[in-house]
């Protein structure tokens, strides 16, 4: 049966039809938005150029400083000492912060940051600020954003010496889609039309499929078929992706992320060197942070590192710290990985011994723990033909000239990939549960269906609510959006039947439709009530609790009838 076509309108009201469109008539770049920093890159005819900012580099501080109110990006901006970056004047990591609501337990962690963070823990967006001149300048994770990305944009348009508009970025996997929402709303405000938000480790099997395509091109003896794991640690986020590579076909088998990082490596260091730092002032907290930052480098390059950090008001921080005490203080976060890795290569029903290749990336790929647990798990030596830290640009650049629909006359960018979902999708049935109708992992385009019942005789309506994510019960699940169907004919309990359907199209824009049957009839009663996910704004998680509060029980108002099925 052919794939059904479906037009689903973005925020800004653009159609698949019309992205295309402009795809083609403009150049489009590649970000990699790091927690810590970012990278631009374009293709340019015959290969990916990495831009550079005004100080010559490629890797470019995430920092946004404060000046009289106004949000100056840190692409070309110089502060004349490092410290002074961590005073309380910068705003920094916005990655970790930018779509999560005051009781996420990433938001409460967060509070240790050089800067201000407050929360009310009542489920709504957290109250951030830059100290300037003494006064708490308040701004919000997405304007930082915004303001950063403009920056870049701007940085681009002067190194390409054209406008730039169109954007492929890189996001991790555990990113849901309010998070992602908030992503693109950053984007349109910084003058950018994202035309893919691509999971970081699938950017990076991208790049990694060019590179096989190439060897096979120039007649070095490799096989096309291969199976790639790769494993993504950087400073807010750890990604894994199991890809098969066949010829210039990527196929994302699995992805699985998690929201550990080099920050947990940082904040268990500061709590284990001085337990009682979290009640530092906002420039003694910045000066723990740079000599531990500093100290956690080096010791992926030696054994132990001497900090010595005058900390301010008497107070002074002197210790050798061995990487064995490193390991050791951070063991849950090393476990946690190395359970990513295998419960991946499960999912995507791969065997060690069927993998080709392992690459490791991201800013924590140096430290030497994180490359024994991959290469133990996977026992295989780590692929050494990418640089870790530029990897995933380069395949958003890729993925750039792709969607572009560029003049490719060698077939350097004959290359295909399949995108899977990174969460599950479902509705809360089943007194309580959640059911997921697209299952994560589920290659995308995809429309799937479910069939449920009512739990009540004589049931006229019942509350469809759309929550993203694994776990079984809804509540610990990211909340997309709901509504109600009316008008069910009275009858005994799972008699009537309601049909909820779930569209992802290949700009991953999901669209849940939802209809009444009759048993026997091939007419639905009423027209497909359909709308573009997620509906919920800022204050997601409040909008949960009065949810519950108003409908209670009401909201138990569905079983499931038959399982999905795909069309």
């Amino acid at each position: 049966m052919a794939e059904p076509e479906y037009i689903v309108e973005s925020e800004c009201g653009t159609t698949e039809e019309e992205k295309s469109s402009s795809a083609s008539s403009e150049v489009v770049i590649g970000i990699d938005i790091g927690t810590s920093q970012c990278s631009v890159a374009v293709w340019n005819g015959s290969e990916v150029e990495l831009l550079k900012n005004t100080r010559n580099q490629p890797l470019i501080r995430f920092d946004v400083p404060v000046d009289n109110d106004i949000p100056l990006g840190e692409v070309n901006y110089h502060l004349s000492h490092k410290h002074e970056r961590l005073s309380g004047a910068s705003i920094l990591n916005m990655k970790r912060l930018i779509g999560r609501v005051d009781t996420d337990r990433v938001v409460r962690a967060s509070k240790n940051f050089p800067f201000l963070v407050q929360t009310l823990d009542m489920g709504v967006r957290p109250f951030i600020a830059a100290l300037v001149n003494n006064v708490w300048k308040s701004t919000t994770p997405e304007e930082v954003l915004a303001l950063y990305l403009a920056e870049l944009r701007i940085m681009a348009e002067s190194k390409l010496k054209r406008p730039v508009k169109d954007v492929v970025l890189c996001i991790p996997v555990s990113f849901s889609r309010f998070q992602l929402t908030q992503i693109e709303r950053a984007c349109t405000i910084a003058g950018l039309h994202v035309l893919r938000l691509m999971p970081e480790p699938a950017a990076v099997a991208l790049l990694y499929a060019q590179q096989q395509q190439h060897m096979l091109r120039d007649n070095k003896g490799r096989v096309s078929k291969r199976i790639a794991l790769v494993f993504n640690m950087c400073a807010g986020y750890c990604d894994v992706a199991v890809a098969g590579i066949d010829g210039g076909v990527t196929e994302i088998k699995a992805l699985l992320g998690s929201e550990i990082g080099g920050e947990d490596f940082l904040q268990n260091m500061m709590r284990h060197l001085l337990p009682s730092f979290d009640k530092l002032d906002i420039k003694s907290m910045g000066l723990l942070r740079v000599a531990i930052q500093e100290a956690i480098h080096e010791l992926s390059f030696q054994e132990s590192v001497q900090i010595d950090v005058d900390l301010g008001h008497g107070s002074r921080l002197c210790k050798e710290v061995k990487r064995e005490e490193f390991e050791e203080v951070n063991e849950y976060i090393f476990f946690k990985s190395g359970i990513l890795i295998v419960q991946c290569m499960h999912d995507a029903d791969v065997d060690v011994e069927d993998l080709t290749d392992v690459i490791v990336v991201g800013g924590c790929s140096c430290i030497p723990k994180i490359r024994n647990l991959v290469e133990n798990l996977c026992e295989r030596e780590i692929y050494q033909g990418m640089n870790p830290l530029t990897a995933a640009v380069y395949g958003t650049a890729l993925e750039g000239a792709l969607t572009s629909g560029i003049d490719d006359p060698l077939g350097d960018v004959d290359l295909l990939t399949s995108q899977v979902t990174t969460l599950g999708i479902g509705i809360r049935a089943n007194r309580s549960e959640f059911v997921p109708v697209i299952p994560r992992n589920t290659t995308m385009p995809v429309h799937k269906e479910m069939i449920f019942t009512t739990v009540k005789d004589n049931q006229t309506e019942a509350l469809i609510v759309v929550y993203e994510g694994e776990p079984e019960m809804e509540d610990e699940n990211h909340l997309l959006g709901y509504f109600k169907i009316t008008g069910i004919p009275p009858a005994l309990k799972g008699v009537s039947e309601i049909n909820v359907g779930m569209d992802i199209n290949a700009s991953n824009e999901l669209s849940v439709l939802a209809r009444l049957i009759i048993p026997g009839s091939r007419h639905p009663l009423v027209p497909v009530m359909e709308l573009k996910m997620p509906t919920v704004d800022d204050g997601h998680s409040c909008c949960a609790e009065v949810l519950a509060r108003a409908y209670g029980p009401t909201l138990d108002s569905m079983i499931v009838r038959r399982k999905n099925h795909s069309i």
